[in-house]
């Protein structure tokens, strides 16, 4: 089981700070750019069946909150984009917990936004020089939004959510 976390935290949040690291000293003698990290709403707002994931996310959040402190005076522009679900394979190639890819995807995703419009909404958020887009609708954008203004009352709503059944409910 440690094991699916590790390669989860290499792949979701050690590899782009790898890449960030590597491209930040060409950028700055450049005079700066944009860097756009994707993250999620399970980086804003642990979700139950996602430990590994939101661990993952809520860090690339924290990393890159940080190098826009330490690199705004060099131009540098940070983007952080924490999507809710976008119709693409993530959840199909998601790890379980014999880490391997679960193969199967799931109706928030299959019923996601549509990839060309979250990618226009993140062309128009670097274009408007945003530093953080919550590419969210729904519900999913209700719980990033409910994570800053009310904690306790997610917190709860999520207890909920698994003593309900939604563990069964996702097939884990």
């Amino acid at each position: 089981m440690f094991e699916v976390y590790q390669r989860i935290i290499d792949v979701d949040l050690l590899a782009p700070i790898a890449l960030t690291q590597a491209l930040l000293p060409r950028m700055v003698r450049a005079g700066g750019g944009d860097i756009v990290a994707i993250s999620s709403v399970a980086g804003i707002a642990g979700v139950p069946l996602r430990s590994a994931y939101s661990a993952a996310k809520h860090g690339l959040i924290g990393y890159h909150d940080s190098l826009r402190a330490e690199t705004a005076h060099l131009g540098v522009r940070v983007l952080v984009v924490a999507p809710g679900s976008v119709r693409t394979s993530v959840s199909k190639n998601a790890l379980n917990a014999q880490a391997k890819a679960r193969g199967v995807s799931d109706d928030a995703i299959d019923n996601g936004m549509e990839p060309q419009v979250a990618a226009r909404r993140i062309l128009d958020a670097i274009s408007a020089g945003q530093r953080e887009l919550i590419l969210a609708e729904g519900m999913e954008a209700e719980i990033a939004k409910l994570r800053r203004s009310d904690p306790n009352a997610l917190f709860d709503q999520m207890a909920r959510l698994v003593a309900d059944g939604y563990a069964k409910k996702m097939g884990a």
